[in-house]
């Protein structure tokens, strides 16, 4: 039996560390020596092979001012693997959709078919007003539909019919570009808002959710699947979740207590207040999952929020907020759950990144694998 679960893994080009943020942001908390790993070719080189040898099919690399660029770490790091793709997350509104076009055609034919597309249109402002960016929340996803609109067109031409295109946004005029044998990447999209889902219905083949109770997002899989139908499109879903996969139960929730112990009031309070500011729809969700708590807990399980999710990642961390925690067989069967819920991809993480590559794969992943639910690699 063949499953259709894919399981990818987290690239921190931000850096890496043994704390919840998993960057320099915790080097300063954690109680030992050289506990900032740098996001070095070569630290970075260590994490992909880690993903490659434990059969993941894809790594995610983040996007933004605090990270490295995606699409030079990733094509760097495609000559230190052989077969692992690279999911490169990219802000549509910042650069032209051709170009994109183009860099993916190139990316693909020089990685044999190696790249995924993750577009992320934004949710805080202040990181858009970096760039140059000063459109409202529903203007930038409105931007975002016809970006893929332009992607997808430019995609299809072919020379002697090139794609032209006039939209609020966009003054695309006969433009075409070859993709080859590889054709466009698969194309990654999330957002929790209307306006993110309507693009999703329209133009997505995986939409994206941050990790909440599966009962929750099932409603969301059974109304979008539905809407993606009724406009004759197919689309598929994936959640963005943190790990902590151990020998036992007790021994996993030991890390999430330590990891818990290793953070201040008022260090979660200022990481509150700035997550407030946001403009994301999915990150109030996530927000929420704490809503309410006053100081810190001293048990991590008070912030269980379903038997083997745990919402401490929220606490200090920006986007998805939280993590599968048990025992392999446990996080395994809550993977399943979720697969069952609707969810065929899994964008997992964990604090190192690079031992708990390990981790997951020779424990959780290799339940599922002997359970006969993983996809075949190479797909």
């Amino acid at each position: 039996m063949t499953g259709n679960i894919h399981l990818h893994w987290y690239l921190p080009t931000n850096g890496d560390s043994r704390g919840l943020t998993g960057s320099g942001n915790d080097s300063h908390i954690v109680e030992f020596s050289g506990g900032f790993r740098p996001p070095t070719l070569a630290y970075l080189g260590d994490v992909a092979r880690a993903a490659e040898a434990q059969q993941f099919h894809a790594v995610l690399t983040p996007t933004g001012t605090w990270c490295e660029d995606a699409w030079i770490a990733t094509a760097a790091l495609s000559r230190e693997t052989t077969r692992l793709k690279f999911l490169v997350a990219f802000r549509p509104g910042l650069i032209s959709p051709t170009l994109v076009a183009h860099q993916a055609a190139t990316f693909q034919r020089m990685t044999d078919g190696r790249l995924l597309l993750n577009v992320v249109t934004g949710g805080d402002r202040f990181e858009q007003a970096r760039f140059g960016d000063h459109l409202d929340h529903d203007a930038r996803y409105e931007r975002t539909a016809e970006f893929l609109s332009v992607v997808r067109g430019v995609t299809s031409a072919h020379a002697d019919r090139p794609f032209s295109f006039k939209g609020k946004h966009y003054d695309i005029r006969e433009a075409s570009i070859d993709t080859g044998s590889h054709g466009l990447p698969p194309v990654f999209f999330g957002g929790a808002s209307p306006a993110a889902q309507d693009v999703a219905v329209a133009h997505a083949d995986v939409y994206l959710v941050w990790g909440r109770p599966p009962a929750v997002e099932a409603e969301t899989i059974r109304t979008l699947k539905a809407r993606a139908a009724a406009g004759g499109r197919s689309l598929r879903f994936g959640v963005r979740l943190h790990v902590i996969s151990r020998d036992t139960e007790d021994e996993a929730w030991a890390v999430a207590d330590k990891l818990l112990g290793w953070l201040s009031p008022d260090r979660v309070r200022k990481a509150q207040e700035l997550l407030a500011k946001s403009e994301s729809i999915g990150q109030s969700q996530m927000s929420a999952l704490n809503a309410g708590r006053e100081g810190l807990p001293t048990s991590a399980r008070a912030l269980e929020i379903h038997p083997g999710l745990w919402a401490g990642y929220g606490l200090v961390r920006g986007g998805a907020g939280t993590a599968l925690v048990g025992s392999h067989a446990q996080v395994a069967d809550l993977i399943e759950t979720y697969h069952h819920a609707g969810f065929d991809h899994f964008i997992l993480s964990g604090q190192p990144h690079l031992e708990e590559a390990w981790h997951f794969g020779e424990g959780a992943a290799a339940i599922l694998r002997a359970r006969g639910l993983l996809a075949p690699i190479s797909s």
